[in-house]
């Protein structure tokens, strides 16, 4: 390979890199948030997953990151919630802690938020 070709290759190769680390940086990102969210409280409201594949997340929004998935099973006590979204639709938020480990692999006592709806209340 000829030097000159070498350089361009280099030169393209640093542009991507800038370009990439530029979108990581300016990419919007949710921080993790705990209770401090929370708009109402509930009395220990133990709740089991009626679907697979449900997040459980950083935050309450889908814009959050994911810690993984609950299936069909996994149970969680709700200590409070949030409504997200417009407000003719809102969606309810329940900040919970895993009562057993998953059928995932999470731990007992995972803290974070899972969305209303997949869940049904014993």
């Amino acid at each position: 390979m000829s030097s000159n070709i070498r350089q361009r290759l280099a030169t393209l190769t640093t542009a991507v890199t800038l370009l990439v680390g530029v979108a990581a940086v300016a990419a919007p990102n949710a921080s993790a948030v705990g209770s401090s969210a929370c708009r109402y409280h509930i009395t220990r409201q133990t709740s089991t997953i009626t679907t697979n594949g449900v997040n459980i997340r950083t935050g309450p929004g889908t814009g959050y990151a994911s810690k993984g998935l609950l299936y069909k099973g996994d149970t969680f006590v709700a200590t409070c919630g949030v409504l997200k979204g417009p407000r003719n639709h809102p969606k309810a938020w329940l900040y919970s802690k895993l009562l057993h480990r998953s059928k995932s692999g999470l731990p007992a006592g995972t803290w974070g938020w899972i969305r209303d709806g997949f869940a049904v209340s014993r």
